[in-house]
């Protein structure tokens, strides 16, 4: 099969184009390798998959795809997005990487590509807003502009799929962590943050937020899974996550043990659109995809300890 990956020099998608390849599939990655963090780590990602047989293309979504469809791909993983929460990103970034750049997207598929056999959208647990505890067929109610953004490109995907203009169906992530985490994100910066003995910035109650922590392995396997069953998924929204829940302290303690040091905590107020609880109700992955994760916390902590340490410090 030839599979197209948006966002393949990032985290989730570079771990996926490998997972893909594993599997003797030919995949083709997108990334615009844009600024939001270190461009030297996508980078870093980048050359790993080509030498394992990938084809990078290094283009914005938002850009004229028609090189990029001269390839014609039996599946889409659509996982480029704005992502975060962070204060200091503005409504029009989200907008233009996660609406804009999705319709884009689509819009392409149409138009060059209408074989496709599905369009996979990767969306979030944030569009369930505060509490993300619920099933499927929950009303989302998201309280950030990443989990609104993300939110409108899912419904622009499925749109697309009531009209009958492709086959698609939109998979919400729940808190993935693991090597090639980004760096801002918890636990790649406590990582760093221990092992240089730097405060550690901990918003105001967020220690006490309960997490589905899935492990990005786990996340690959249930992606992975969906290839040969776009007529079981077609149309269907479906969580991913793992039903292990998990206090931030929790995932503190693991780490400092993993690495048997003390984190020094530099207190922050409250931010904005944190969700307070997520617990992935996972039975609809588990009946279509027959999804079983089975990485711990702590064996998934130190994986990514283990990257960290192989990439940045040794």
């Amino acid at each position: 099969m030839k599979i197209l990956v948006t966002g393949a020099a990032g985290f989730i998608a570079s771990h996926l184009c490998e997972k893909l390849v594993s599997m003797g599939h030919l995949v083709f990655g997108i990334d615009n390798f844009n600024d939001y963090y270190d461009v030297k780590l996508k980078e870093i990602n980048a050359s790993d998959l080509v030498n394992k047989g990938v084809t990078i293309f290094r283009e914005d979504l938002n850009a004229d795809l028609k090189s990029v469809f001269e390839n014609q791909y039996d599946y889409i993983f659509h996982l480029a997005a704005q992502p975060g929460i962070s204060a200091a990103t503005p409504l029009h970034e989200y907008v233009d990487n996660n609406i804009y750049a999705t319709q884009n997207l689509l819009d392409s598929v149409v138009k060059y590509n209408p074989d496709l056999k599905l369009f996979v959208n990767i969306a979030t647990s944030s569009v369930y807003g505060k509490e993300a505890t619920v099933n499927e067929t929950a009303i989302p109610k998201p309280a950030s502009y990443y989990g609104v953004t993300k939110l409108a490109a899912e419904q622009l995907v499925l749109s697309l799929k009531i009209e009958g203009k492709i086959k698609a169906c939109s998979v919400r992530l729940y808190s993935v962590y693991g090597p090639r985490e980004r760096p801002e994100k918890l636990y790649t910066k406590l990582i760093e943050n221990l092992y240089y003995d730097k405060p550690f910035p901990l918003f105001e109650g967020s220690i006490y937020h309960e997490r589905s922590f899935t492990y990005v392995g786990d996340i690959v396997e249930g992606l992975a899974a969906i290839i040969g069953k776009e007529e079981l998924v077609d149309g269907e929204i479906i969580n991913l996550g793992t039903d292990e829940v998990n206090t931030t302290q929790e995932g503190i303690t693991a780490v400092e043990e993993i690495m048997n040091k003390k984190l020094i905590i530099d207190n922050q107020p409250p931010r904005k659109g944190d969700q307070l609880k997520t617990a992935a109700i996972i039975d609809k992955a588990r009946n279509l995809l027959n999804y079983n994760p089975k990485v711990s916390l702590k064996q998934g902590l130190q994986e990514q300890v283990n990257w960290y340490f192989e990439k940045f410090i040794n």
